[in-house]
């Protein structure tokens, strides 16, 4: 028996009918007779096409007229549930008869002669537009603009020019629309949209294999074609990515054709595929908003967001992203979608700050660290080797090495050194030379060419020293108390003694593995003002200046050129904090202690190349060809900065031989070989191993080719390594600068002219390079003062401007 409200559906002429009848779909609720069963059109498959569909648009249910609870006995509700599929069987064999004869399903010639029925436009039409690439709006069109365009009142009230080309669809039987009610015709079309329905309409038109337009299919399904039913059923067709396709578009009206069943199987799980992703984002998107507005002391760690692997994935694409390291295209897609989602610029830089912001970098994260990929630990077995050599290991020049602890030992470094190399040692002999010792750190009394520290060091190539931290180039504690130079303690070197000629050229030298004990530990200012001084008890160290003095003047008179300049440090304590604090140095290089210490470790590079040119052994030299235009071409300037900027315009590239010393122009010495940074150096290291064999009376460790080759390999990460000291380096010269008060006046160097006015100025106070027009009259090596305008450090801006005296 039909119950009268399904007696009551069946007569309506659509699968859908509005506003006067409830749709069929209210009577076979599957939400009504097992609510814990929601059937959605993405999880029908494509084997229960034939057996029917739910189609019951959200507030349609007859849930709430009809409540479980008032049916009375469950017999009563399985015969309702028998009778209402019974009258789905007959109500769809019907329906496939009416909606054939209603809608005709023409051959697709008999629709594209139906579709060539010209829609024009003309005044008062409502119509759908395409404003952009993402958005679609309604509009009532007003009047012609030029020969083609017309003038159009769209949805948000705005009156614009429009091209017949960005026309999507014409709305029909809305002739004279008023474009006031724009917003109620719309809040109807969705009250009355409902995607689901299309699955049966699809299913329908599948097995007739018939084409569609928006009118015919608002005939099947609201059993109507005005304005309001067609426009519900465009956006149905137009907004649907799995059932249909378009096959034709003329005149503002499309044909679309049902997909075949295993493409609409394949779309609907990339559908799924998609919505479980924009979920997935949704989520990770609240987690960003509220790391963001979190107070930055209780922001989530960086480790919080490795906890759970899709959280990970994503934090990581958004790093790769900020970075410029991203491994593939979908890595790129996720990171902007999730800047687009948060509203930010798909850009590396809003990236940074994204990270930022919700505390994962902080405030002053080194990016360049990120980038170059330097490595910071160490591996296990790399520390479990470094322990091993610790715990005791044979010194293999144990019986071979000289006593030099009764020598009185300098050890003169930056007060935060935390490897010491070298030492010095000096002594006046009887026929009124000078006798000097560098003591250099043996490291190679431990580590072994080609063993796993070996390796590891070379991968490295250098220690890297930054302002914030130091990464040694071999493991922490092995360099500090198996290798360093320590005060007080005895300690293992190669000493190079160095008897010199009044004018300071080189009569004598030997070079010997040894035992010293450090005697002082010195800065490089306590070591000058120790030199001021002019102690008795410190004889040693004046002998020391005396003979760096000579050494220079020799040097000097050999066709070197003086490029002392000032040396910035800065060392910051803390730096993960938002504010951390700034320490910085800046020293003269032409200071008596650094001079010092510079002359010794030329005359030690010498000797080495000498000794290996004279025992025919492979060594790493390094030299340098004299410039073509002479150093006298820049004697007007003054000494100093200044001068030593256009000396190093001028200079020529270095070169590297491995069989013989070659002439160092810019030191004026017929060879040199770095020695003394052995700990710290790995082409230093690479002599040692190269010395120490020959002295052991051992072949050579390393061919000439050989040498060549690590060399080679080396000074890629050397260069790597100054890249990212440099720039760490400016990166907190910048934010130093950046915190200091507007209106303070820093001392300014003229190095030279880049055109007309705008000249390259060195802040002598802070050791940095920046240009700025400087008045009439300035000329090179003037000092002048300015004031910071603009400095940003992760931008790396830094603008000054010329302070003109008031007595001016």
């Amino acid at each position: 028996m039909r119950t009268p409200m399904a007696t009551r559906a069946m007569r309506g002429r659509g699968l859908l009918r509005v506003a006067t009848y409830s749709p069929i779909s209210s009577f076979i609720s599957l939400r009504f007779f097992h609510p814990s069963r929601r059937h959605s059109p993405l999880r029908v498959g494509i084997h229960e096409v034939g057996h029917g569909c739910s189609l019951n648009p959200p507030g349609f249910g007859l849930t709430r007229q009809l409540p479980l609870q008032s049916l009375g006995e469950r017999g009563y509700v399985h015969s309702l549930v028998d009778s209402v599929m019974e009258e789905l069987a007959v109500i769809r064999t019907n329906r496939r008869i009416r909606s054939t004869i209603k809608v005709g399903f023409p051959h697709n010639k008999e629709l594209s002669d139906d579709v060539s029925e010209k829609r024009m436009l003309q005044k008062g039409l409502l119509l759908e537009f395409r404003k952009d690439s993402q958005k679609t709006l309604l509009a009532v069109v007003q009047k012609p603009d030029g020969k083609k365009n017309w003038m159009v009142h769209d949805q948000n009230g705005v009156i614009c020019s429009i091209k017949p080309q960005q026309v999507t669809y014409i709305v029909p039987g809305a002739e004279d629309f008023d474009h006031a009610t724009i917003s109620d015709f719309i809040q109807k079309a969705q009250d009355l949209s409902d995607p689901s329905i299309l699955e049966c309409a699809w299913e329908e038109l599948l097995e007739n294999k018939k084409s569609v337009t928006a009118e015919e299919l608002a005939e099947m399904i609201y059993g109507s074609r005005e304005s309001l039913e067609s426009y519900c059923a465009h956006l149905l067709l137009s907004r649907d990515d799995v059932y249909f396709s378009v096959v034709g578009n003329r005149d503002y009206c499309s044909v679309y054709e049902p997909r075949a069943s295993v493409q609409v199987v394949e779309l609907s799980q990339r559908k799924l595929a998609k919505q479980s992703s924009e979920k997935e984002l949704e989520g990770f998107v609240h987690l960003l908003m509220s790391a963001k507005a979190t107070l930055p002391c209780s922001k989530p760690s960086r480790s919080s967001w490795m906890v759970e692997d899709k959280v990970k994935r994503k934090i990581q694409c958004l790093e790769a992203y900020a970075l410029d390291m991203l491994e593939s295209d979908e890595q790129r897609k996720t990171a902007g979608n999730i800047l687009k989602a948060m509203g930010l610029t798909k850009t590396s830089s809003a990236a940074i700050n994204l990270l930022i912001d919700i505390g994962y970098f902080p405030v002053h994260v080194n990016l360049d660290l990120l980038k170059l990929r330097i490595k910071t630990d160490y591996s296990h077995e790399v520390l479990l080797a470094s322990e091993n050599l610790l715990m005791g290991s044979d010194d293999p020049d144990g019986s071979n090495r000289k006593d030099l602890t009764s020598l009185k030992v300098y050890a003169i470094d930056v007060d935060d050194a935390d490897e010491l190399d070298d030492a010095l040692s000096a002594t006046r002999l009887p026929d009124g030379k000078i006798k000097v010792w560098i003591h250099v750190a043996d490291p190679t009394c431990l580590v072994a060419p080609h063993s796993i520290i070996d390796r590891e060091a070379i991968r490295r190539g250098t220690s890297i020293f930054l302002p914030t931290a130091t990464y040694p180039m071999f493991p922490e504690k092995l360099a500090m108390e198996g290798m360093s130079l320590q005060q007080g303690k005895i300690c293992k070197t190669v000493s190079v003694s160095v008897t010199l000629r009044e004018d300071g050229s080189i009569a004598d030298f030997a070079i010997e593995n040894s035992i010293i004990r450090p005697t002082y530990m010195l800065t490089y200012e306590s070591a000058t003002e120790l030199l001021h001084l002019n102690l008795e008890e410190e004889a040693e160290l004046r002998i020391l200046s005396e003979a760096a003095l000579h050494r220079f003047q020799w040097r000097l008179s050999q066709g070197a050129i003086d490029t002392a300049t000032i040396d910035t440090r800065i060392k910051v304590a803390n730096p993960d904090d938002p504010e951390p604090v700034i320490t910085l140095y800046v020293e003269d290089q032409s200071s008596p202690a650094m001079r010092l210490v510079s002359e010794m470790m030329i005359l030690c590079g010498e000797v080495i190349a000498t000794f290996g040119s004279i025992n025919n052994i492979s060594l790493p030299y390094r030299g340098q060809p004299q410039s073509n235009i002479s150093a006298t071409a820049f004697s007007h300037l003054p000494e100093g900065p200044a001068r030593t900027a256009s000396y190093l315009k001028i200079m020529r590239a270095a070169e590297m031989d491995y069989r013989k010393p070659i002439r160092h122009g810019l030191l004026g010495i017929p060879g040199y070989v770095q020695f003394t940074s052995p700990i710290r150096r790995y082409i230093d290291l690479l002599a040692h191993y190269q010395v120490k064999a020959f002295l052991r009376g051992e072949a050579l460790p390393f061919s000439a080719g050989e040498l060549e080759g690590m060399t080679c390999i080396v000074n890629m990460h050397i260069r790597v390594a100054k890249k990212l000291q440099n720039n760490s380096l400016r990166y907190w010269i910048l934010e130093y600068l950046r915190r200091q008060q507007r209106d303070r006046r820093f001392c300014a160097l003229i190095l030279r002219f880049i055109k007309h006015r705008t000249a390259a100025l060195l802040l002598m106070e802070v050791g940095i390079q920046a240009t700025a027009d400087v008045s009439i009259g300035k000329q090179i090596g003037d000092e002048l003062r300015v004031i910071i305008v603009e400095s940003h450090p992760r931008d790396d801006i830094l603008s000054v401007k010329e302070v003109i005296d008031d007595s001016h």
